[in-house]
């Protein structure tokens, strides 16, 4: 009976990450399209914010170290703390749900930008850009996402169908879940402000008209 059950309980979670991964990744899709629906000129100002952020690569004035540490940490922790919050309130599950869409829109977005700046030499200034620190970050935050829907189900469950016993071991688990998340993101937010400028330095040559355009600009 209680092999059933856990059996039963892995087979939602698993079925609940691959709908959030799914979620996040439509996200993706969606952001990157999102490019085509701009103006001429909003295209424009971000095709010179983009170079005007290289220009600031090269010159070697791109802030950075325990510069912007703790602005990126607080940052990744906002989003984690809404996250949390939402799961607490149950109705703020869909919000939960929206915020993984919204993140995949926003890689999918800066991907997609840089792509039609610079075609396939913008993927790879992606790779060093985006990908580091969403590659700790995106994981951490569908994670959390998974245990807040989980948490709310729970919560749902036990108060109108009495199917459950009390919260407290619920609720300690979910925040145990959301604060070792959060020590992924600080280390996302550590990658972000030291290791990703040094990537960016690197990489940021390989692109189109790089660095005679710029030195032009």
């Amino acid at each position: 009976m209680r092999t059933s059950a856990l059996q039963t309980s892995v087979k939602d979670q698993l079925s609940l990450y691959v709908f959030v991964f799914v979620l996040f990744v439509v996200g993706v899709v969606f952001g990157a399209l999102m490019i085509n629906a701009l103006t001429l000129d909003q295209q424009q100002d971000l095709s010179d914010d983009i170079r005007q952020f290289l220009l600031h690569i090269q010159n070697g004035t791109l802030a950075q170290g325990s510069e912007t540490f703790a602005d990126r940490a607080w940052f990744q922790a906002k989003w984690l703390l809404l996250v949390w919050v939402l799961g607490l309130t149950v109705v703020g599950m869909p919000f939960v749900l929206a915020l993984d869409f919204l993140k995949g829109v926003l890689v999918g977005f800066a991907i997609g930008m840089l792509v039609r700046e610079f075609a396939w030499k913008g993927l790879a200034f992606s790779l060093a850009s985006v990908a580091p620190v969403n590659l700790i970050a995106v994981p951490a935050f569908l994670i959390a996402s998974v245990s807040a829907v989980t948490f709310a189900v729970h919560v749902v469950k036990s108060r109108l169908f009495g199917r459950f016993g009390p919260l407290g071991r619920p609720l300690l688990a979910y925040t145990a879940t959301a604060a070792v998340m959060l020590v992924l993101l600080i280390a996302a937010a550590l990658v972000e402000s030291y290791v990703t400028p040094v990537l960016l330095r690197w990489a940021a040559p390989l692109v189109a008209g790089l660095p005679a355009e710029l030195e032009s600009f």
